[in-house]
């Protein structure tokens, strides 16, 4: 060893022996062990090999002895967002961790409290001021094994031995429990969180099929198959998933419904997850909703001028009621948090009824159904009504009840907030005539409609410029729109080789003038509607993407396959 290590050696070993948890003899015995060159570790660790000292006493004497706080470390010291901030290998190598960094400070975990150069290694790495804790490398490597592995943390040939390839089946076993939480089982499945939320996907598919398991993703509205896992698997994979989101992880047969909150580079996020058994095992569907995304502002929607001014238009009506429309997964959530974040104030008593919460609002009381109980959209909007709201959101209307008490607030003072599913903005107008509202009543009461879809954005890294098809010029024109070239996407490492990467919003708002209030009044037809909506200067879906396209946001096959002229 080198003069500086000879030091180290001496002084823990004066460190050990002046607090009585070795002998002078000892040490000396070590030390004869070190320069005979039969070991070349560290003299604390070889006293400890011996049974003179626990690794315990030996870190916890170095720390006292060098002043440096001893903690007995768990994940909950770790802010994972940090971990990153040193390379892997050096944590590997060092068996260091970064716990936290409280502005230019960086407290880190290390084994050895003595060894000053290393502080300087992690500093120089980092940019930032260290200061170090200490806590027992096995404390460190658990913590480790706890956190969201990276991708090369977990390979599939850890999962399984060779004599547990053909004939073993996990599904047989009694102590499912047991099975979900073997450690291979664990890496797999916060592997699988981690990428998925990562990746900015929305939903991730557990998939159970004759002779094959696979796992999906949705990321930007598309099906994305990522691995597959060993069949036998399955069932140990379902049950860990089920004992995170608390469900019976005996009950196989019947659908279930659970909720997971997870921490993910240091932001809360919320997984929603959904058994069904099938033909072949039970499907496992988990949506991921991150409760700290942007998306809840009319900044994060990345609205154009023209929609942001009708929607802070929308927004500032005192009573009526507001629509926004589309199939499910177009965004209507989103605005319709969006529009609650502009409203919301001290002096504003917001409400909302949902099916589930999606997202937490500061400010708002927000209300879950539960039908098992027979606590209904209608039955909680019936209480609420009692409750002095100024604003209400639902989270859709489904029955006529619900869609009569909240025609109902709308009518009364109240400012109330909805989705429904329909095609276009014109389209929620004879719905709510369908669900036996009266159009006298619908012609009074609304105040406008939204209608979405959302387009994948072309991947900036790798677009380019094309020609546009004829047909599209055509239609562009006759909107007012000149099309010279369009931009599609070859694909790349950073969209995964999609060649779109993020979503964006298109919008169709419509806003009833007199004329067409006295037209829904009078029961008019779908077609009128559309029609008197047009000639109010509203622009239709279409438009609106074709004004993205002609922006190279989006690409004329990512429109069209959302929309129709």
């Amino acid at each position: 060893m080198d003069t500086q290590g000879q030091v180290k050696t001496l002084r823990v070993g004066d460190v050990l022996v002046e607090r009585g948890l070795v002998t002078p003899e000892q040490v000396d015995e070590v030390i004869a062990i070190q320069k005979k060159g039969g070991k070349r570790q560290l003299l604390g660790e070889i006293l400890v090999e011996l049974g003179y000292c626990t690794q315990t006493q030996l870190t916890e004497a170095l720390a006292d002895a060098y002043g440096i706080p001893f903690i007995h470390l768990t994940r909950k010291f770790v802010d994972p967002e940090v971990v990153n901030y040193l390379p892997k290998d050096f944590i590997n190598e060092r068996n260091v961790l970064p716990l936290f960094r409280v502005d230019d400070v960086l407290t880190v975990a290390v084994t050895e409290p003595s060894n000053f150069f290393l502080v300087d290694e992690i500093s120089q790495l980092v940019g930032c001021t260290v200061q170090i804790v200490a806590a027992l490398p096995e404390a460190i490597s658990a913590t480790l094994d706890k956190l969201t592995p990276d991708e090369d943390v977990v390979g599939l040939d850890e999962f399984f031995t060779d004599d547990q390839k053909g004939t073993e089946s996990l599904a047989e076993r009694s102590e499912m429990e047991e099975l979900g939480s073997d450690s291979p089982v664990v890496k797999l499945v916060n592997h699988t969180l981690h990428n998925a939320i990562r990746e900015g996907a929305s939903d991730i598919h557990f998939e159970p099929d004759d002779g094959i398991f696979r796992i999906r993703f949705r990321v930007d509205g598309q099906l994305a198959e990522k691995v597959n896992p060993p069949v036998h698997m399955q069932a140990a994979i379902v049950a860990r998933i089920k004992i995170m989101a608390g469900m019976d992880i005996s009950e196989r047969r019947l659908p279930q419904d659970g909720a997971i909150r997870i921490i993910s580079r240091g932001n809360p996020v919320d997984l929603r997850v959904s058994t069904l058994p099938n033909k072949y095992g039970e499907k496992v569907v988990i949506r991921i909703i991150d409760n700290t995304q942007s998306l809840l502002t009319f900044d994060g929607l990345g609205l154009s001028k023209e929609v942001r001014d009708k929607f802070e238009q929308l927004c500032r009506h005192p009573y009526g009621m507001i629509l926004v429309t589309g199939p499910t997964g177009s965004g209507k959530s989103s605005t319709l948090y969006s529009m609650l974040s502009q409203i919301n104030s001290p002096t504003v008593n917001i409400c909302t009824v949902e099916d589930p919460i999606e997202f937490n609002l500061q400010g708002v009381n927000q209300f879950q159904v539960h039908s098992k109980i027979d606590l209904t959209f209608a039955s909680i909007l019936r209480t609420l009504l009692r409750q002095d709201p100024d604003v209400i959101m639902i989270g859709e209307i489904r029955d006529p009840e619900t869609a009569s008490i909240a025609m109902q607030a709308a009518l009364t003072g109240h400012l109330v907030l909805a989705t429904l599913h329909t095609n276009d903005s014109a389209g929620a107008i004879t719905r709510l005539e369908n669900l036996a509202i009266e159009p006298y009543l619908v012609s009074a009461a609304l105040v406008g409609i939204v209608a979405q879809r959302l387009v994948r954005r072309v991947c900036p890294n790798c677009a380019y410029k094309v020609d546009p098809p004829a047909t599209i010029v055509e239609t562009a024109g006759r909107a007012g729109i000149s099309l010279d070239k369009v931009t599609r996407a070859k694909g790349c490492d950073a969209c995964n080789g999609a060649g779109y990467r993020g979503r964006a919003g298109v919008y169709e708002v419509l806003v009833p003038d007199d004329e067409m209030r006295d037209a829904i009044a009078s029961g008019a037809k779908l077609g009128k509607l559309r029609q008197l909506a047009r000639q109010s200067g509203m622009r239709t879906l279409y438009e609106y993407g074709l004004d993205m396209v002609n922006q190279g946001l989006t690409s004329v096959e990512e429109l069209l396959r959302v929309t129709c002229e």
